[in-house]
This record gives C-alpha cells, sequence and structure tokens, in this order.
C-alpha cells in the first residue's frame, strides 16, 4: 500500500465505540473489528496481513511508538494517546490500550489493542509535549536515531517532573491529578 498524505480533517467516531485490532508478534493485522474498518475507511480485506503502522500519522511521534514496543515487547500493558491516519489521509485520534496476549504457556503470540476517543482535556495537555518530541525527531536523519531522541525526551521530562510514563498518562486521563502532569 502506497503513502497516504495527511488531509488535515479529523474523523470522529462516538465515546460507546472501541476500535478493537489484533497482531500477530510483528504487528501484522491479525483482526479488526467494524469500528475500526469503518473508521480507518480500508476493507478488511485490505488491512488483514498488514502492518499495524499502516494507519500511523505522520505526525506521530515515534518515540511513542518506541516506547509502547518496548512495554509490550517486556510482556507489559500500556496506554498511549495515537493520532492515526485514515486510509483517505484524514485523521482521528484515539486512547489506545494495548496489552500483549500470550498462549497457554505464557509465550507472547500476538497483541490486543482497544482504542477510544480520548477526552479534550487529555489531548490539548497531551500535544505540547507531542510537538516537543516532533522537534526533537527534526533534528535526526536516520528514522531509528529519531524515535531514539524522542523517546529519550519523553523520559528526560517524566524524570524531570518525577513522573512514570504511567502516572503521566493517568494523570491526563484521571482531571483529578492534572496538576502533576504538566509536562510540555
Amino acid at each position: 500500500m502506497s503513502a497516504v498524505a495527511p488531509t488535515g480533517r479529523e474523523r470522529r467516531f462516538e465515546p460507546s465505540e472501541l476500535l478493537v485490532s489484533k497482531t500477530d508478534p510483528k504487528g501484522r493485522i491479525t483482526y479488526a473489528n467494524d469500528v475500526f474498518v469503518r473508521v480507518s475507511g480500508y476493507t478488511l480485506p485490505e488491512i488483514i496481513g498488514q502492518p499495524h503502522n499502516l494507519i500511523r500519522h505522520p505526525q506521530m511521534p515515534r518515540g511513542v511508538f518506541r516506547l509502547l514496543w518496548d512495554s509490550i515487547g517486556r510482556g507489559e500493558e500500556i496506554f498511549a494517546f495515537i493520532n492515526n491516519l485514515a486510509k483517505n489521509g484524514d485523521h482521528y485520534w484515539v486512547l489506545a490500550h494495548v496489552t500483549p496476549t500470550r498462549d497457554r504457556a505464557g509465550k507472547i503470540i500476538g497483541f490486543h489493542s482497544n482504542r477510544r476517543v480520548p477526552e479534550p482535556a487529555a489531548m490539548t495537555r497531551v500535544l505540547p509535549l507531542y510537538q516537543r518530541m516532533l522537534d526533537e525527531e527534526k533534528r535526526h536523519r536516520k528514522a531509528s536515531e529519531a524515535a531514539d531522541a524522542s523517546a529519550r525526551l519523553l523520559a528526560d521530562t517524566l524524570t524531570e517532573q518525577h513522573l512514570t510514563y504511567d502516572q503521566y498518562i493517568w494523570s491526563l486521563i484521571d482531571p483529578s491529578t492534572a496538576s502533576r502532569a504538566e509536562v510540555a
């Protein structure tokens, strides 16, 4: 599939809806629910077997994906605010919850993600940090170096604030802890 140019238009879905997908250990899509298919604009045959980064928006910090893959690769769950790119170039923000799927012996055999509509207040607070991460990435020529630098900026920023990544994300999700997460 060819690269899609962003349109700048945002797609929306209902707060009561969940976008669900499953992948194999390499990140190739093995399942997508009807909401995922509708919002992404792809048909099920177009996405099954494709890498999940098919819907990666180019203005999404690579460092977030570095953290995501490192976390799920260690067998941990992770929550992250993600900007996705639909087939036609529209974008849609989600709060993703990604977990490893294990076989009976405990071996990771894939990943499962539920995504929902993020709270506008959380988005307002996370976007400045994401912009700083993107700015850092622009300073590097290689994608892997950009991802490393962006992830390092995220880690350093959270360390300065005495927050773990989970504490930061939960403070965005739960407004009662919002004062702890002013990291932009």
